[in-house]
C-alpha cells in the first residue's frame, strides 16, 4: 500500500520551496500530496499528538527503565515490535477505532469502500 498523501505540521523540518527542501522534494518526486495543519489549529493533528504522548506513555518511558540499549538497532526493534503490538493487537477506543485495533479499521474501511464502489457500479 502505497502513501498517497501525507499531514504535517508547518515546522521547517517538513516545509520549504520543493527545489530546496529534501523533504518537499521526496514527496514531490514520489507524487505523494503534502497537507499541513491549519496555524495555530493543533486540533488538526490531534491523533498525531495523542500518538506521540501514547509512545512516550507506553513505550519510551517503559523500555528505558527495563534495560539499556546498547545500539540505535536494539531500539529500532524495540520500537518496531511494540508498533506491531500497538497496531495489530491493542485496541482503540477513539471515534475511528470504536475498540478495535488500527490495522482492524483499515481492513474494515477497505471493505466498506468496496461495497461502496460496488454499490454505486450498479446503479449505473
Amino acid at each position: 500500500m502505497g502513501v498517497i498523501r501525507i499531514l504535517t505540521d508547518r515546522g521547517t523540518e517538513y516545509c520549504g520551496r520543493p527545489e530546496k527542501h529534501d523533504y518537499q522534494l521526496y514527496l514531490a518526486l514520489n507524487e505523494i500530496e503534502h497537507t499541513k495543519t491549519k496555524v495555530r489549529h493543533p486540533q488538526t493533528n490531534g491523533i498525531c499528538e495523542r500518538f506521540h504522548k501514547t509512545i512516550l506513555q507506553e513505550f519510551y518511558q517503559v523500555a528505558f527503565r527495563r534495560r539499556i540499549h546498547r545500539s540505535i538497532d536494539e531500539l529500532r526493534a524495540d520500537v518496531a515490535e511494540w508498533l506491531r503490538y500497538y497496531n495489530n493487537e491493542r485496541t482503540h477506543q477513539g471515534k475511528m477505532c470504536r475498540g478495535r485495533t488500527p490495522m482492524q479499521t483499515l481492513i474494515d474501511g477497505k471493505e466498506a469502500w468496496r461495497d461502496k464502489i460496488v454499490a454505486l457500479n450498479d446503479g449505473i
